[in-house]
């Protein structure tokens, strides 16, 4: 399986399981599958609300000897309402607790918006906190002081644009070793993935089948379903493989990571069977004619009328 090489001299697993929306009761059994099958790259984050059965999926996986600690990618993320300073380390004990760990391999500051301490998903305007009252300049210095603890090997982020990048990099003097966004061939984000690779930065890829299973709220009745795209199936019926791992492959030659989720068992492993497919330059270039600079993750949820945050401030 490959690695990507972040500033630190770590290897992340370029192939991993994503958490997003993995229901308790079933996540236990799909992270402990994906142990068992060779996954070593486990996503998470503190919103996903699953962090402690995926802990103790961890440490069963570990007592059954199906991987050792050092062999282990664990990721997790600082969720919104913890961007003060003084809530960034608590933040990241709440989550080391949950998953039963001494340290996590990366923790990122999953979204550039801010909102009330307490407050885990906003419901009208005064739950948000501007980035003129809660800078993320301010938030990036205490997850790079993380750094510097026995408890985070990386810091990085999620969901932000090289304008921002920049901006926390030149206030701190520290870039991310990551930044976790939405990549599949709908949303290539070419000039963001040219972007951070210049700026040595790893780009781990979210949603790369196409996010069929968010939550219907999050949908739009005008959607175009990714895996169902004609080039798609097309180079999938030449390679012998399914769409979904053609997408998987098309992820890993970009030179990404990238975490499909999935909680049912036969899933897990044909997405790492897709790992191994390798693609061709015109199969390639095939599925990146499918690009429509369309997102399935909006980030709409976070531009109610009141928010002090828009779509072109949150991704310009």
């Amino acid at each position: 399986m490959g690695h990507l090489t972040l500033r630190s001299g770590d290897a992340l697993p370029a192939f991993g399981l994503g958490t997003w929306l993995s229901e308790p009761g079933e996540v236990y059994q799909a992270v402990r599958r994906a142990l068992e099958l060779g996954y070593r790259h486990i996503d998470c984050a503190w919103i996903y609300q699953n962090e402690a059965e995926i802990g103790k999926a961890l440490e069963d996986a570990m007592a059954a000897g199906d991987v050792k600690r050092e062999a282990l990618w664990v990721t997790s993320k600082l969720w919104n309402d913890a961007h003060a300073p003084e809530h960034v380390r608590p933040a990241l004990a709440g989550t080391l607790k949950d998953l039963r760990l001494e340290y996590i391999d990366l923790y990122l500051v999953h979204w550039p918006v801010a909102h009330r301490h307490g407050v885990a998903r906003p419901r009208e305007s005064s739950d948000f906190l501007p980035l003129e009252q809660m800078p993320l300049e301010k938030t990036w210095g205490a997850m790079v002081e993380l750094e510097q603890t026995d408890l985070v090997r990386n810091v990085g982020v999620s969901n932000h644009s090289l304008t921002k990048i920049d901006q926390i990099t030149r206030a701190v003097g520290t870039r991310p070793a990551v930044n976790q966004v939405e990549m599949h061939p709908f949303h290539q984000q070419r000039e963001l993935l040219a972007g951070c690779k210049s700026r040595d930065v790893v780009v781990t890829a979210y949603s790369p089948l196409g996010s069929r299973g968010r939550p219907e709220g999050m949908k739009r009745d005008d959607e175009v379903p990714l895996l169902e795209q004609p080039a798609l199936a097309e180079v999938a019926a030449e390679l012998d493989a399914t769409p979904g791992q053609v997408l998987i492959a098309w992820a890993l030659a970009r030179g990404t990571a990238v975490i499909p989720k999935s909680t049912n068992a036969d899933r897990i492993a044909q997405n790492l069977r897709g790992s191994e497919i390798e693609l061709t330059p015109r199969q390639v270039g095939r599925l990146d004619e499918l690009e429509r600079g369309e997102r399935y993750v909006t980030g709409d949820f976070w531009c109610p009328p009141g928010s002090p945050y828009t779509l072109a401030s949150l991704w310009g």
